[in-house]
């Protein structure tokens, strides 16, 4: 046994070795925290079976034995293996939304939280005229609930291209007990989705450039590739997206696209689109709107 489960009695005394490992590693953050307190305090915290959001309350708690080695083999894992924290708690957070997340799928972050549980507002007037809706690239299918709560009197589809991915889906689908309102559709895209018309598509693809690819750090490197790679530009995914999407809109739906930082590689790809960039207070410009109207315009 190492000594330090002997040496180490509190959740202060964890808490304060864990951030100097996280740090002497060099772990990189960016699967829900973007430091190391935080994602110690996370992971210590989770194991302990403690609410998530207080922490102070227990820093002079003194661990069991079977508490502190257990503390003791997440943070190690975490350093040794570089895995994402939402990977060895097999759960992620979108807003007040917890996810079921393995290595089957890319670890939800996405801009669309926060625009979702404002309902789309100013650009949906009113949330309850949607009645079909797409989450394309749904991955865990955290998105397809966000939006099956955001707009009730919707039937929600959400496509993959990966079986694996849409397996994890089924089970967050089921554990919101919204499989009466959210049908899981395994599609390249659009392919088999013919005849479908939408009020509202939403689409979080990959979109890494392929020279970001080439440098992701490790703990990336444990999501599948297929869910973050999308070619030289970062837009191979978006391109086809644009090129068919008005055939699947309703009269008066409602197209967005998160893209990260790639915007002005977006406005350089497509000068002649009409679209319109979205904020939200985690970023500017990440997601970009355009109705049916002006993706047919584009087209012609």
């Amino acid at each position: 046994m190492n000594p330090l489960i002997e040496e180490f009695a509190t959740l202060r005394d964890w808490l304060r070795w864990a951030v100097s490992r996280f740090t002497e590693a060099g772990l990189f953050f960016g699967h829900g925290s973007d430091n190391a307190f935080d994602e110690a305090a996370y992971l210590i915290l989770h194991t302990l079976h403690l609410p998530p959001d207080r922490l102070d309350p227990f820093l002079d708690a003194r661990l069991t034995q079977p508490e502190r080695i257990a503390v003791f083999d997440i943070i190690e894992q975490r350093v040794n293996r570089r895995l994402p924290a939402a990977y060895l708690t097999h759960e992620a957070w979108l807003g007040d939304f917890r996810f079921y997340v393995d290595e089957r799928v890319i670890v939800p972050r996405s801009y669309f939280a926060e625009l979702l549980a404002e309902r789309l507002a100013p650009w949906v007037v009113d949330p309850e005229r949607i009645r079909t809706a797409l989450d394309l690239c749904t991955g865990s299918g955290c998105l397809a609930v966000l939006m099956a709560h955001a707009f009730p009197n919707a039937k929600v589809d959400a496509v993959d291209i990966s079986a694996d991915a849409l397996t994890v889906a089924r089970r967050n689908v089921d554990d919101y007990r919204l499989s009466d309102r959210i049908h899981l559709v395994q599609s390249d895209l659009l392919t088999q989705l013919a005849g479908r018309r939408y009020d509202l598509i939403i689409c979080n693809p990959p979109y890494v450039t392929d020279s970001a690819m080439a440098a992701l750090p490790p703990e990336y490197r444990h999501e599948p590739a297929l869910a973050l790679g999308a070619g030289e530009d970062g837009l191979d995914i978006v391109r086809r997206l644009l090129a068919d999407a008005a055939d699947y809109l309703t009269a008066d739906g409602l197209l967005l696209v998160e893209v990260g930082h790639n915007r002005d590689l977006v406005d350089a790809a497509f000068p002649s689109l009409s679209c319109h960039w979205v904020d939200v207070t985690s970023g500017e410009a990440k997601i970009f709107l355009i109705s049916r109207a002006e993706l047919a315009a584009c087209r012609n």
